[in-house]
C-alpha cells in the first residue's frame, strides 16, 4: 500500500473496470493498460486541475495518452468519473461505439487522437507551447510507453519542449519492459532511459508506478529555478494485478480471450 488508502481503493476499481470492458470486447491491450493504472489514478483524482462535469474548461490541466493502445484504462477513469456515461462500459471496441481501440478526440474527455506512437506526444509539446503563451497556468501530462521511445519522432519533440522551456510540460514513461513483439531490451532497448531524457534537456524523477505517494512526489510542481519540461520514469509491471499477465509479453494483447473471465474473477478477489 501506499499511504493513500482512497487512491489505492480507487486504482483497485479501475483495474477491475478495465479488465471487466477487456473480456466484455475479447478484444483490447490488457497489458498495457494495466500497467498504468496508478498513473492515471494519481493525475485524475489527485494531481491534474479539471472539472469532469465540464471537460472543456479552458483553465483545465490537459492529459494526453500517447500510448493510445491503453485507451481501455482511461475509458474506465472517464465513466467513473462520470465524464462518459456507465452505460458506455460493455461497448469497447463494439461498431458505431466511442470507446475504440485507440482514443478518439470526438469522444467525451478525449484531448487527442493517439494512434501511431510518438504522434500525441508531439501534440501535448504544442499544446504545453500554446497554453503557456496564453498565459493560463495549464498543465500537460503525456503518458508514452517505454517501446514508443524507439520512435524517432519522440527525440526530436523532446528536443523542441527543453529548447522552449516548456516547464508545465510534463511525460511520464510507463516503463513496463515489454511492447508488442517482445522485451523492449531485446528489440531496441531504450536504456538508460532516465540518462536520455536528462541528456536531451529535461529534469528527470524516477518513480515506482504502482506507489500512488512517489507518483504524488514526482508529478509535483517542479521548485527549480529554472524551467524545464519534466520526465518521469515510472518503474511498472505489465499486466499488473492479474497473476498470469504480470510481465509476459504475451499479454501486450490478447493472448487467451478464454481466460479473460479468469482475470475479471481474480481482480473481483484481489
Amino acid at each position: 500500500m501506499s499511504g493513500h488508502p482512497e487512491l489505492d481503493a480507487t486504482a483497485a476499481r479501475l483495474r477491475l473496470d478495465t479488465m471487466r470492458m477487456i473480456a466484455a470486447a475479447g478484444a483490447g491491450h490488457p497489458g498495457s493498460s494495466l500497467s498504468a493504472i496508478e498513473i492515471l489514478t494519481v493525475l485524475h483524482y489527485h494531481t491534474m486541475r479539471h472539472r469532469p462535469a465540464d471537460p472543456t474548461w479552458a483553465e483545465r490541466d490537459r492529459f494526453v495518452l500517447s500510448k493510445g493502445h491503453a485507451a481501455p484504462a482511461l475509458y474506465a477513469v472517464l465513466i467513473d468519473l462520470g465524464v462518459l456515461p456507465r452505460e458506455l462500459a460493455g461497448s469497447l471496441r463494439a461498431l458505431g461505439s466511442p470507446l475504440q481501440g485507440h482514443p478518439d478526440p470526438r469522444t467525451r474527455g478525449i484531448e487527442v487522437g493517439s494512434g501511431s506512437l510518438g504522434q500525441a506526444f508531439s501534440v501535448a509539446v504544442g499544446m504545453a507551447l500554446g497554453l503557456g503563451r496564453r498565459g493560463l497556468g495549464a498543465r500537460v501530462f503525456a503518458l508514452l510507453g517505454d517501446g514508443e521511445c524507439q520512435e524517432g519522432q519522440v527525440w526530436e519533440a523532446a528536443m523542441c519542449a527543453a529548447q522552449l522551456g516548456l516547464a508545465d510540460l510534463t511525460v511520464i514513461v510507463d516503463a513496463n519492459g515489454i511492447q508488442h513483439d517482445g522485451r523492449t531490451a531485446d528489440i531496441m532497448g531504450a536504456a538508460p532511459l532516465a540518462a536520455k531524457w536528462r541528456a536531451f534537456g529535461w529534469e528527470v524523477v524516477e518513480a515506482d508506478g504502482h506507489d500512488c505517494a512517489e507518483l504524488i512526489a514526482a508529478l509535483a510542481p517542479s521548485p527549480g529555478p529554472h524551467p524545464r519540461p519534466r520526465a518521469v520514469i515510472a518503474h511498472t509491471v505489465k499486466g499488473r494485478g492479474v497473476s498470469f499477465m504480470e510481465d509476459d509479453p504475451n499479454w501486450h494483447s490478447v493472448a487467451d480471450p478464454g481466460r479473460l473471465a479468469e482475470a475479471v474473477e481474480e481482480l473481483s478477489h484481489a
